[in-house]
């Protein structure tokens, strides 16, 4: 069995040089880059199953690394920080990371993080499958359908207007969750509880930021959409 592949980025050698020993007594192989500009040279060679990313780097800084990576994969991206202020976790997740850990952190966290976060991502897709048309996938396995729009669990992908758009692994989980149970009303802790997980360090705003950018991919025009019940949270409304 290939072993899943993890970049650490992080300006500090020590910590990174810590984080892979911890990693790869997981079973885990590793890589190492000490600032974003090296980072974003390593991805396109390593094609790393997930990144973890240190926002402060010399350079280009990790929020900037998040969204150029953006721009081309839907690789689950953890960011670490010394920052902890909800400002800096939501500006993380905003600018397309899947979690946020501050530093320091418990070694064993850091593992059951980086598990929970490529156990959601359901292992990365193979170069066969990124580069097959959204038509072979649409219909197999797990999937939802409404007018102009399909979300497959089983491959993680969306299709919308007969495109296929990119998804980050979070946005499309909460996608498919509330589209699988259309009119129902979700309060923000369920969300966060049902897809994040109890134990997710973090705030009901993550779940803010996801919706919104949805909403910003989906907008709003077919007998469906994506909406805010005042005081309570959101519901997959279909018209």
């Amino acid at each position: 069995m290939l072993k899943q592949k993890i970049l650490i980025v992080d300006d500090d050698e020590n910590i990174a040089e810590l984080i892979s020993l911890y990693l790869a007594k997981e079973q885990y192989d590793t890589e190492m880059a000490h600032d974003g500009e090296e980072a974003l040279q390593i991805i396109d060679v390593y094609n790393p199953d997930l990144i973890l990313l240190d926002i402060m780097l010399p350079g280009i800084d990790g929020y900037e690394v998040c969204q150029q990576v953006r721009k081309t994969r839907d690789v689950p991206i953890i960011m670490l920080s010394a920052k902890g202020e909800v400002f800096d976790k939501v500006l993380g997740l905003k600018m397309g990371a899947d979690d946020y850990l501050v530093k320091p952190f418990d070694a064993n966290e850091l593992v059951a993080r980086v598990s929970a976060v490529l156990r959601r991502a359901g292992n990365s897709k193979s170069e066969e499958a990124d580069s097959a048309t959204a038509s072979d996938f649409e219909h197999t396995g797990d999937y939802i359908e409404y007018d102009n729009l399909i979300v497959n669990i089983s491959n993680y992908s969306v299709t919308f207007e007969g495109q296929s758009i990119e998804m980050p692994p979070k946005e499309l989980e909460l996608l498919y969750f509330i589209a699988s149970h259309p009119n129902q009303v979700f309060t923000r802790d369920q969300l966060l509880n049902q897809l994040w997980g109890y134990d997710f360090v973090g705030d009901t705003r993550t779940v803010d930021v996801h919706i919104k950018r949805l909403r910003e991919k989906l907008g709003s025009k077919y007998n469906w959409s994506i909406q805010t019940v005042y005081r309570i949270g959101y519901k997959f409304e279909v018209r």
